[in-house]
């Protein structure tokens, strides 16, 4: 499975720590792509994949057959640069008959390039989009500085399913102090009754204030004040319900789809799985030796250097601790014997007790979905 970084926005959301740029030069997106061709061939190389020989490197990038283009915002990059990244990936072995092909959008970008734009996407085999709407509400969008507004996305979601995209995953944000409880049911009554039918997929996230975001500087000299927690339940509560209504499975505490629409890109982090991260800031993770690497996140020392990569070997423990805090996420949970034998003692009869975990069918262990709101504190418990 292979994720690619594009570290490219065309303004920065007020809420977001993840590194990006705003594209000022002519020739930017191309440089770009040719950095990424050249990492690219140099990871496949085995040249410091974190495996020990370039067939080992392909076999992790294609051991679950995913390719996921996420940001920053991808649907700045003009197709060409698209397409060349599936070239350097097909040049260098990989097989580009994915399973799941996602791409990231922003519904300005798709209403903006137009028609033309999205069945090229789908030309390259684009066969999930992941759209970052966040709210149906205009005064929410303007306050958080997204470029669309209620509107576009609406236009962008039916351009998207004119062009014959089956599979369409919608972001939305809760937790916002200025948002009203009825601005936040009408939003998700807007995601469910979209033209051309209900989103396959829905991600809902709490806002949660980041270092190095907008927002923090906001919340440090008072401009925002974080919505209460009872706030945040209530909402998450009115989610869980109405996507449960509307058909949805929960299967991840922040991830909903209809039957056999799951991510099978993020399902598999959340199984521990072996990934592979192109781009700067990108990660990249090797489950059978427990090596993690990243690139640094500075798109100047990507284009310019040969060594931008950091990695660090995790430890028994820390494999371990990282099993609980990925699986817990997840409806399907842990086995109870591997659960036992990696938390602490006595810890996993505590939390059953409190009801805080259940047992499933096939003998795993899960944090219950009326206990999703609290699994940060249900693992800390565990770990």
């Amino acid at each position: 499975m292979i994720y690619v970084h594009v570290p490219f926005c065309r303004s920065f959301c007020i809420y977001c720590d993840f590194y990006s740029e705003i594209p000022c030069k002519g020739d930017e997106f191309e440089r770009f792509a040719a950095a990424l061709g050249r990492e690219i061939g140099l990871r496949l190389s085995g040249d410091g994949c974190g495996t020990a020989s370039a067939d080992e490197c392909r076999k992790t990038v294609n051991q679950i057959r995913t390719l996921y283009i996420g940001g920053g915002t991808p649907s700045v990059l003009p197709l060409s640069v698209l397409s060349s990244v599936l070239d350097s990936l097909r040049v260098n072995g990989v097989d580009t008959d994915f399973t799941e092909f996602t791409v990231e959008v922003n519904p300005d970008d798709i209403v903006r390039r137009g028609q033309e734009y999205v069945t090229g996407l789908v030309s390259l085999g684009v066969n999930r989009v992941s759209m970052g709407v966040q709210s149906f509400d205009d005064t929410l969008l303007q306050w958080m500085n997204r470029r669309h507004d209620a509107s576009a996305a609406v236009r962008a979601y039916e351009m998207l399913r004119s062009a014959g995209i089956r599979n369409i995953s919608v972001d939305l944000i809760f937790g916002i102090s200025r948002m009203s409880h009825d601005m936040w049911r009408k939003t998700i009554e807007r995601t469910l009754t979209l033209p051309g039918g209900q989103p396959e997929h829905i991600s809902a996230y709490q806002l949660s204030v980041e270092p190095g975001s907008v927002l923090a500087g906001m919340a440090a000299d008072g401009r925002y004040e974080e919505a209460p927690e009872e706030q945040c339940l209530q909402q998450y509560e009115c989610l869980c319900s109405m996507l449960e209504d509307a058909g949805y499975e929960h299967y991840e505490i922040s991830n909903f789809s209809l039957p056999g629409y799951s991510a099978v890109h993020n399902s598999a982090y959340w199984s521990g799985c072996s990934y592979t991260g192109f781009g700067p800031g990108a990660h990249s993770y090797d489950a059978e030796h427990g090596i993690r690497s990243w690139n640094r996140a500075s798109i100047e020392e990507y284009e310019t250097s040969g060594n931008f990569r950091e990695m660090e070997i995790l430890t028994k423990e820390q494999v371990g601790m990282e099993r609980i805090m990925l699986s817990l996420r997840t409806a399907s949970g842990i086995p109870e014997a591997e659960l036992r034998l990696i938390s602490r003692p006595g810890a996993v009869d505590r939390m059953s007790a409190a009801g805080n975990l259940v047992r499933l069918p096939n003998g795993n262990l899960r944090i219950p979905e009326n206990r999703f709101f609290i699994s940060d504190a249900v693992i800390s418990e565990l770990i």
